[in-house]
């Protein structure tokens, strides 16, 4: 069975327009400059500002302080420890019949901090010094008399 509505029954239907508008761009958003002309366009604020380096291709620019990174001379390197200590720490170690592990553990360091000494390859500190020679009774730190 087919209904058919009279053209009364039709006008009944209360249809209003929806209308749908797109929001003005911000300036905040605005990336390109066609978004920046049509925020212009419609009134909003724009502002722009110039960043350091931006856009530019990292690889080309250099440093602000190239140059005078370029023009230094003076060799940067980190104290090592020296022949005479490691060797001291080592004679220590083995005259108390440690091994790397167990002064690791003595003086609550890792193994490799251990090995690092012994090899020179450590920067020296204090404060692992004091503890390795408390532990191996050695004098490590101050002028060898």
């Amino acid at each position: 069975t087919l209904i058919y509505k009279t053209k009364t029954e039709m006008q009944d239907n209360q249809w209003e327009p929806v209308v749908f508008n797109k929001k003005a761009p911000k300036a905040a958003d605005a990336r390109t400059n066609a978004q920046i002309a049509a925020a212009r366009q419609t009134g909003g604020q724009v502002d722009t500002s110039k960043k350091f380096a931006a856009g530019g291709n990292a690889q080309r620019n250099a440093p602000q302080n190239a140059a005078k990174l370029e023009n230094e001379t003076e060799v940067f390197a980190h104290d090592a420890v020296s022949f005479d200590l490691k060797m001291a720490i080592m004679k220590g170690r083995q005259a108390k019949g440690m091994t790397q592990k167990d002064l690791a553990q003595q003086i609550a360091e890792k193994p490799s901090v251990i090995n690092d000494y012994e090899s020179g390859r450590a920067i020296p500190d204090n404060k692992i010094l004091g503890k390795l020679e408390r532990v191996l009774g050695v004098k490590l730190r101050g002028k060898k008399k």
